[in-house]
């Protein structure tokens, strides 16, 4: 597995969660789990990254909101 580093870390939001206005002034920012998904608190979406590639896209996130932290796959398994 390829890890991501801080700074570009730091740089990710979630990008349905940076449009809440109601989630402070940093909304969408994203964790680490696994060292192959990245959890939104604000919206809770997971994003798996694949080869080493976040896939950040909406529906991707939706898919794995109800999957427990714990249940995650890893690693991720390719896309359908």
């Amino acid at each position: 597995m390829v890890a991501i580093s801080p700074d570009f870390l730091a740089m990710l939001r979630c990008p349905e969660a940076v449009h809440y206005k109601d989630k402070g002034e940093n909304p969408g920012t994203l964790e680490l789990v696994h060292d192959c998904w990245l959890v939104c608190a604000d919206s809770g979406y997971k994003y798996p990254i694949r080869d080493g590639i976040p896939v950040m896209l909406i529906e991707e996130g939706k898919k794995w909101k109800e999957t427990a932290l714990d249940a995650l796959p890893v690693p991720p398994p390719d896309a359908d």
